[in-house]
Parts: C-alpha cells; sequence; structure tokens
C-alpha cells in the first residue's frame, strides 16, 4: 500500500504505509545532459540496509534506519530524525534507459544515474 506525496509532473513519490511508521528521505531529482539523476539523503544507515528494485518506469528505494545509540531508557527531549522503515518511489520519464542505471553510495547520499535512450 502507498501514499502519494508529491506529484511534480516530472516524478511521483510515494511513501509506503503499513503496520510500522514509516518515513521518505529528502530526495532531489534532476536532469543532466545525460541523465536523469536521483540523489537521495540517507545519512547513518548501511549499503546492507538499503534495497532498490525497479518495477516497469518505477524506482523505489528502501531500507530501515536503526537508533542503535540511543540508551533504552531515554526519553526524548526533541526528535527530528526519523528511524526505522522508508520506501520512496521515482517514476523515471520516458525517454531513459532505466535498465542501464547505475547507483553510488557514497558520505551518506545514494546517487543513481538513468541514461536517456529508453523508450
Amino acid at each position: 500500500m502507498s501514499k502519494s506525496i508529491s506529484n511534480t509532473g516530472f516524478i511521483t513519490r510515494e511513501a509506503a504505509l503499513g503496520e510500522e511508521a514509516h518515513w521518505v528521505p529528502n530526495t532531489d531529482v534532476y536532469v543532466t545532459a545525460k541523465y536523469v539523476v536521483i540523489k537521495v539523503e540517507l545519512a547513518g544507515i548501511s549499503k546492507e540496509d538499503l534495497d532498490l528494485t525497479v518495477e516497469g518506469r518505477r524506482m523505489t528505494i528502501s531500507g530501515v534506519r536503526h537508533d542503535e545509540q540511543r540508551p533504552a531508557d531515554s526519553k526524548f527531549q526533541v526528535m527530528e530524525i526519523d528511524y526505522g522503515e522508508f520506501s520512496t518511489s521515482v517514476d523515471v520519464p520516458p525517454g531513459y534507459d532505466i535498465t542501464k542505471a547505475k547507483a553510488a553510495y557514497h558520505n551518506g547520499f545514494l546517487r543513481i544515474e538513468v541514461p536517456e535512450g529508453g523508450v
């Protein structure tokens, strides 16, 4: 199940809904001379906790950010960092070849380049 949170006409981002709390990471999508670039802010998440799936023109980035350093008996005074499962989907527009997308994860950012050439 999903809930549309943003529709720019270029992309539609969706947040997954379920029993556990979900959050949607900050995401930039931009076009260069040769690519659509999707850049997702995922600080504090290991590569092993990330999943990238493609279904048709839709690319879904999901995973989990663990809150491992906070003692169990702590009480929040301010809580602005999202923890737990996350998911976001981006619809790649026609004209880009999603089958040739390349992803790299560095310094807390996942960067996906989708080259021109698709139908």
